[in-house]
């Protein structure tokens, strides 16, 4: 394909979704912009190593007798889409012909695009919507029996197997632990922005409020509490005033992998009502989880980009280890660490490292004296409920494969990821068990305060 390379050395832009008009879902149009972009990627072959659908497609490609794209079944054209978790890293990082590039190929979101029109023309499978479900998923079971119960059978391999069976599941794939005493149940003596918004926080800088609401996800929730009770320590030694949200529900980041974009809507007219309400109160927003985070910055403006709430929401919403460094530039970090952490193998999650805003997690435990931080800027092969799907694992365990190997080699004295569902994959590949720890718990370790 010919073509020029004018206005190539430009930024990167996103044009919105257009999810609302009905020719967005227009099967033909979508079939012929398909077959555009497909060919451009053809010929480009620049993300072949990204994840499994560049390689589907080129695959496919070089096995019909054509050898051009316009020679290959359609129905591969759904293989590749299905292949595609939208980490975005192939528009970020690697797609020379992005907006404002007159060829204008944003490839995650042209599957997005695929995903919805499939949504809405044959639905969402009931094996879909249940992994999905975090929310419901985790509040059932989260119920105090019901958890001993659920994490029980999912340690057996006859309840793995009736998992895979039912919901197609892979029975070596990495599960989460489902808690009773939840996230917001530990952190109920904070209060919630409607209590607390009188409340005098810590000092203001040109770019951080020293206030934040806590936004705790449906995963550190139900699954991982913990964690929230780190990011609070860490945050709270630091002089930072922090509370919950009042309510919260899923960021919508599994129902956007699905297509299914009704569903998004739902959960964002819920969620940024009350955050939206939290930065009027004069709190800026944290989110521990990377997918999180990016919903409300980059996907909601897209889906929304006439939103005020949404604008002033996305504005405000931080990554924490992005927060705590904006402090540090301002001279209000507190860096009295305690502990040396040694050696640490750090994995960047792809939905970090297409914010755009530098390894902020490595930069601050760089700070702490005698350690060293080897990074790892390598997909982990998690990728939302891609990892864990019977017909996907083992692609999804390739894809990590190297970051796994990049783990064990470098013996250090811990491992982590800021996506914790991405260090699960990787611990899932360690030849010699070992669990990982999250760089909030490092951080926390450091200051001494366990």
């Amino acid at each position: 394909m010919s073509g020029t390379r004018e206005g190539s050395l430009e930024a990167p832009t996103r044009h919105p979704l257009e999810w609302r008009d009905p020719k967005f879902y227009d099967v033909s149009a979508l079939e012929t912009e398909l077959e555009r972009v497909f060919d451009i990627c053809h010929g480009c072959r620049r993300c072949f190593s990204l994840c499994n659908a560049f390689p589907t497609l080129f695959d496919a490609v070089d096995a019909c007798a054509q050898g051009e794209v316009a020679g290959v079944e359609r129905r591969v054209f759904w293989q590749v889409v299905d292949h595609c978790y939208l980490c975005d890293m192939c528009f970020m990082t690697k797609c020379p012909y992005v907006p404002p590039h007159p060829w204008n190929v944003d490839f995650p979101h042209l599957m997005l695009r695929a995903k919805a029109v499939r949504a809405r023309t044959t639905g969402v499978t009931l094996r879909e919507r249940a992994l999905a479900a975090t929310d419901t998923v985790g509040r059932l079971a989260g119920i105090p029996v019901v958890a001993e119960l659920v994490n029980a059978v999912n340690r057996t391999a006859a309840g793995r197997a009736l998992l895979e069976k039912t919901l197609g599941v892979d029975r070596t794939a990495p599960l989460p632990q489902y808690q009773a005493r939840s996230a917001r149940r530990r952190l109920a003596h904070l209060g919630t922005t409607r209590r607390a918004a009188g409340a005098p926080g810590a000092p203001a800088t040109a770019a951080t409020r020293g206030r934040v609401a806590l936004f705790t996800s449906c995963y550190v929730n139900r699954n991982e509490p913990a964690l929230a009770e780190d990011l609070v320590a860490v945050f709270a030694h630091n002089g930072i005033e922090i509370t919950l949200l009042a309510q919260e529900r899923c960021c919508g980041m599994p129902r956007l992998e699905l297509g299914d974009l009704e569903a998004v809507a739902r959960l964002k007219e819920f969620n940024v009502p009350q955050l939206a309400r939290a930065v009027e109160a004069g709190y800026d927003l944290v989110a521990p989880i990377p997918s999180c985070v990016l919903m409300f910055k980059q996907e909601l403006p897209l889906m929304y980009p006439g939103d005020a709430q949404v604008r002033q929401v996305a504005a405000r919403m931080f990554d924490p280890f992005e927060y705590l460094m904006l402090r540090h530039e301002a001279g209000l970090l507190r860096t009295d660490f305690k502990a040396p952490l040694g050696k640490v193998s750090y994995h960047v999650p792809c939905h970090l490292r297409v914010q755009n805003i530098g390894l902020k997690t490595r930069d601050l435990m760089r700070l702490v004296p005698g350690t060293s931080v080897d990074t790892i800027e390598r997909c982990s092969g998690h990728n939302g409920t891609y990892g864990v799907k019977r017909e996907f694992r083992a692609a999804s365990v390739r894809i990590g494969r190297p970051v796994v190997q990049r783990v064990e080699s470098a013996q250090a004295d811990h491992y982590a990821s800021d996506c914790p569902m991405a260090a699960q994959q990787i611990a899932s590949g360690l030849t010699q068990p070992r669990a990982p720890e999250h760089p909030l718990r490092l951080l926390r370790i450091a200051y001494g305060l366990t």
